[in-house]
């Protein structure tokens, strides 16, 4: 959002907090900020989609019961940390966002009391689906960019400040309608900043019918690397994006530059991952090799 309340904006800042503190105590451990960032990640999707099983919602639930949140609650020790490894290979194999979320998934936390820990204590304790998507997504965004501060453009990957976003989406423009992709989606924050702007700060009246295909049928990226695909995935269902379909998925996990996918759209924003280095050769018209990049 462009504008937060100040009661928003605090809830946010106390989710994250919350959440951080808990990260401390796990780096005595040699669990980075990224690993963090990521056991959430699967923690926190299996927690909203046991919520939203639930009333007032009442959906069906896209995690099989001997592998989702009720299962890990009811065990400790040893055995939560076997049954926790065996969910996240379970559900990497599964299809759509699902798949996506949770492929090549790995326990990164070997202290089992610290894992029942960070279930029961910290993310059971909060009911995330009825908290608005602003918050629960801003709150996510935090911890990313916490992340992306500590780690700096390490692996090829940089974190675009949030500003820079807003501001080249400002400039563009997008509209209602329109396709947008990001084929360097990283973490999602341009594709978060297009929704914003047609939903919020754009000054556009969506009627249902747009603010569904907003939500499902506008925004897409491509990620080459599989921990900041899922990043952006759940990011995106934070925010209440997700594609229209079991097994579509807005987010491509493959190198954007090798082929073109067979899709096309009606605006891109990126920023392209300088500081990767590859052994690709660029071709030039006639055919020889100019550079490596």
């Amino acid at each position: 959002m462009l504008f937060d309340t100040p009661n928003m904006a605090d809830q946010s800042h106390q989710l994250v907090q919350k959440l951080w503190n808990y990260c401390n105590i796990l780096r005595d451990d040699g669990l980075s900020y990224g690993d963090y960032v990521e056991q959430l990640t699967f923690l926190l999707f299996l927690k909203m989609a046991d919520e939203q099983s639930r009333p007032p919602f009442n959906k069906a639930s896209p995690i099989p019961k001997n592998v989702d949140w009720q299962s890990l609650m009811r065990l400790d020790g040893d055995e939560l940390e076997t049954h926790y490894r065996h969910v996240l290979e379970s559900l990497g194999k599964q299809k759509g966002m699902l798949g996506v979320i949770f492929r090549k998934a790995q326990n990164k936390i070997q202290d089992p009391a610290k894992l029942r820990r960070l279930i029961v204590d910290l993310i059971d304790k909060e009911q995330w689906s009825s908290l608005s998507a602003d918050v629960k997504g801003d709150a996510y965004e935090g911890l990313l960019q916490k992340n992306a501060e500590d780690v700096k453009g390490g692996a090829g990957q940089y974190f675009t400040p949030r500003p820079l976003i807003a501001a080249i989406v400002g400039v563009m423009r997008p509209e209602p309608k329109m396709t947008i992709c990001d084929p360097a989606c990283g973490t999602g924050g341009f594709l978060l900043a297009a929704y914003n702007y047609l939903s919020e700060s754009g000054g556009y009246k969506l009627d249902r019918a747009q603010k569904k295909r907003l939500a499902t049928e506008t925004l897409y990226g491509v990620e080459l690397v599989d921990g900041v695909a899922r990043l952006c995935c759940m990011n995106m269902l934070l925010h209440g994006i997700s594609a229209d379909g079991a097994d579509e998925v807005p987010v491509e996990i493959r190198d954007a530059i090798d082929s073109h996918g067979g899709k096309y759209y009606g605006m891109v924003m990126t920023h392209p991952p300088f500081g990767k280095k590859s052994s690709r050769n660029i071709v030039h018209e006639e055919g020889k090799a100019e550079k490596k990049s």
